[in-house]
């Protein structure tokens, strides 16, 4: 059998058309599907839009601005002060630790216990997962790395998914009899699964791969952008002092910053679809049934078209063409645009209502909390770059705290 054709799509509106083709189906995980079988970014059709209406009810609006306002800001104080007390911390691990504080709850993986030994050990979980997502880009042995990341999954499931679904399965029940109200239900994925196995046909082992990528999804894309964010912030010291000043001091300048990080870099550097039927482009390219079409990221979302003269440079100052978001494409488009991008980063500044508060994304509230707290690259141990990474990920990042 010949290997698939391979479609490469790079400019911002060729781009833009095909995350719009509905019979394009999500290719990306393929390789990944020891954790991303069947999860929502990898359905496609009538099962993808079943469960993505039942979840979409955790993103809504006055959600996101509880996480944002209310839930957040106390996970983030609580992450930093020790590292802030000891005068260092490491980004990679710290962000990681902190986002997933966050996506744990909205997930629905219950932490007993609450100590920061059980944040670390969730947190080993966690980043067998990603390694598990990610094996598309994995540069070592991907069959002993998928093995690892099976049995990690099945500890993860005993030691924290059974526990969760039992609270929540006697909670429901509790509901059912009205001896609790509704409202005292979690707001959380795995509640959600859980309450609709019957018309969704979950079977176990699909409730955890959810659950898990939920954690892993809403932990580490953040998280990535966290530091790459953050690296952004102290090149500017020397490159623009007036802009880095701005970072620490204006929140909405500081998401500007976040925007154009994740623009210039996003979580993933393509998106892959396979064709389900044949079918043309806007710019009339055919597909046939079968073709493989790669979505460039890191070139659609440097198209001089849309953002200007100079695409490849750091600019939050940039301006867009009407229609285009400041991020670029990194988070999607039409039916698989990533779930939780206004949690994440906040809404686009362009399309905020007038009179509606603006929401700026857990992001740029993390970003800013390190920024005030004095965080600056440690002199005498530098950042490195992940090198069994394709991705361009930071293995280690280094920072200092005030005059520490």
């Amino acid at each position: 059998m010949s290997d698939p054709r391979v479609i490469t799509v790079s400019g911002y509106e060729q781009a833009r058309d095909a995350f719009r083709q509905k019979h394009l189906r999500q290719a990306l995980y393929d390789a990944g599907e020891v954790v991303m079988a069947d999860v929502l970014v990898n359905l496609h059709g009538d099962d993808h839009r079943a469960r993505r209406r039942l979840e979409n009810r955790l993103f809504r609006r006055d959600t996101n601005a509880r996480y944002e306002r209310e839930l957040f800001p106390p996970i983030v104080a609580a992450t930093l002060e020790p590292h802030v007390a000891a005068g260092r911390a490491e980004l990679v691990s710290l962000s990681h630790q902190m986002m997933m504080n966050l996506a744990a709850s909205t997930a629905g993986v219950d932490r007993p216990a609450g100590t920061p030994e059980e944040t670390l050990h969730l947190y080993s979980y966690m980043m067998r997962f990603i390694e598990g997502a990610t094996l598309a880009h994995y540069t070592g042995d991907r069959a002993a790395k998928r093995a690892e990341v099976a049995a990690a999954l099945e500890a993860f499931d005993a030691e924290f998914l059974r526990p969760s679904v039992r609270r929540r399965r006697q909670l429901l029940a509790d509901v059912a009899a009205g001896t609790l109200p509704e409202e005292a239900l979690p707001s959380d994925v795995l509640t959600v699964l859980l309450r609709n196995l019957d018309d969704l046909q979950l079977p176990d082992d699909v409730v955890l791969r959810e659950t898990c990528f939920y954690l892993l999804a809403g932990a580490h894309t953040s998280a990535t952008a966290f530091v790459r964010t953050l690296d952004a912030v102290f090149n500017m010291d020397l490159a623009a002092p007036e802009d880095a000043a701005r970072a620490r001091t204006d929140l909405g300048f500081l998401q500007r910053c976040v925007h154009e990080t994740v623009r210039l870099h996003p979580s993933s550097p393509v998106a892959m679809r396979w064709a389900l039927e044949d079918l043309e482009l806007a710019d009339g390219t055919a597909v046939a049934a079968g073709d493989k079409v790669v979505i460039d990221l890191m070139a659609a979302n440097r198209d001089p078209d849309v953002f200007g003269a100079d695409p490849d440079r750091f600019d939050p100052h940039r301006a867009t063409t009407p229609g285009a978001a400041p991020w670029g494409l990194s988070f999607g488009l039409g039916m698989h645009a990533c779930i939780g991008q206004d949690l994440a980063a906040g809404l686009d500044p362009a399309l905020t209502d007038s009179g509606e508060e603006h929401l700026y994304g857990l992001v740029p509230v993390a970003v800013a909390a390190l920024l005030h707290a004095g965080a600056r690259p440690d002199p005498n141990d530098p950042a490195r770059l992940d090198p069994e990474s394709a991705r361009g990920y930071w293995a280690s990042y280094p920072v200092r705290f005030g005059g520490s």
